[in-house]
């Protein structure tokens, strides 16, 4: 873990004092598996929170990417949306219009998380969001422990049987109450990065909410590392970018880089990620190989 310097936003710690077109969804119900079985032995569920509070450097691509490479190396993969704006509910094949249960329903009211999960086409289980978790901010804002809302969820998903290799969370764009909850429950964190000049403006301020919740909520968290997306090597601008950062923030630079594609706009049309709508594909490659040095963590 670097050392991330003086902390200069607040986080609101309790211490002391890509859209598409509408498919159908899924129904949720009682989820009584054990998660997608695979042929990789049982060992302690590893949880990586995704995260960056600037909108658009495919925070949600990479989560739905990523899920399913590591689904395809045979590990069983539980996707957590965050995000009011239910993206990567939606880009996984379900409407978010269509649920009548969801995340928010898991860390304001209590439910079974067991009661929300479905089942996807991309081989992962997926903690659906709807637009109601935007209430969960001032929700869970005055609550004793808010910042342990997700990590409890995960806890009793756990002791309740099911049991996965892999939680990934989608963070929502911004520093608040759900992305340091997140935060409190990974193991590590892992910042997607446009490699544009105003995209790592940010990530000094992510850093600081690490430092804090190492400080008060979660010692164990730890920064995997930046990822390179929407990368066009043509370019000596992007590469200079990824130089800056990982020498101002000591950050390692996860590689390969996920190049700048069309087909990663497309996948979400129709409900899968990349790795099913092009297999063959240069992104989907550069995903699965990310995804194979996770695991060799």
């Amino acid at each position: 873990m670097p050392e991330v310097g003086p902390v200069t936003r607040a986080v609101g710690l309790a211490v002391e004092g890509d859209m598409a077109a509408s498919i159908p969804a899924r129904r949720a119900g009682p989820h009584t598996g054990s998660g997608r079985m695979g042929s990789v032995a049982a060992s302690k569920t590893r949880v990586l929170a995704v995260a960056n509070q600037k909108g658009g450097v495919a925070k949600t691509t990479t989560v739905a990417s990523l899920g399913a490479a590591l689904a395809e190396l045979g590990h069983r993969v539980l996707l957590v949306d965050l995000d009011p704006q239910a993206c990567l509910t939606f880009s996984l094949g379900i409407d978010p219009e269509d649920l009548e249960l969801s995340v928010h329903h898991v860390l304001t009211k209590g439910l079974p998380a067991s009661e929300v999960v479905i089942e996807t086409d991309d081989g992962v289980d997926l903690l659906p969001a709807t637009i109601e978790l935007a209430r969960a901010e001032a929700d869970l804002l005055t609550r004793t422990g808010r910042e342990h809302v997700v990590r409890t969820a995960l806890e009793e998903l756990a002791e309740g049987g099911t049991r996965y290799d892999w939680v990934l969370l989608d963070c929502p764009p911004s520093l608040g109450v759900l992305t340091v909850a997140a935060l409190t429950a990974a193991d590590g964190v892992l910042v997607p990065l446009q490699c544009e000049t105003l995209s790592h403006r940010g990530v000094g301020q992510l850093l600081d909410t690490v430092h804090d919740v190492r400080r008060f909520t979660n010692r164990g968290l730890e920064v995997w590392g930046v990822l390179p997306t929407l990368y066009d090597g043509r370019t000596n601008h992007a590469r200079a970018v990824l130089d800056n950062v990982a020498a101002t923030y000591r950050l390692d630079v996860l590689e390969p880089p996920i190049p700048k594609s069309i087909r990663f706009a497309e996948a979400p049309a129709v409900g899968r990620s990349i790795l099913s709508t092009s297999r063959r594909h240069r992104g989907a490659d550069a995903y699965r190989a990310v995804a194979a040095s996770l695991t060799q963590r």
